[in-house]
């Protein structure tokens, strides 16, 4: 049997390494941060963006939680940021 030869894929460079793009971790006024949301039993999604990441946003987005799910218990998992345990979240 012959093996054969294939030319590679346009995003892997000819011997077979994935073709890396340059990273921006810059950050300016064009940047967003985005909050997500999922309700488990059904599915639904909810997503926003804000300018920037602190309390005020957060519990902007908190609230639009709140808002779409009038009825019943509301879970809320986040990391150790410090907008997601200040003491105005919490309050809120």
């Amino acid at each position: 049997m012959i093996p054969w030869t294939f030319p590679p894929a346009p995003a892997w460079s000819p011997d077979g390494h994935r073709i890396k793009a340059e990273l921006d971790y810059s950050r300016g006024p064009e940047k967003a941060w985005a909050y997500g949301g999922l309700r488990s039993a059904g599915g639904q999604a909810l997503t926003t963006t804000a300018p920037s990441r602190n309390s005020v946003f957060h519990q902007q987005f908190l609230q639009q939680i709140e808002d779409a799910n009038q009825h019943g218990e509301i879970w809320i998992v986040t990391d150790n940021l410090s907008s997601h345990n200040s003491l105005s979240t919490r309050t809120f």
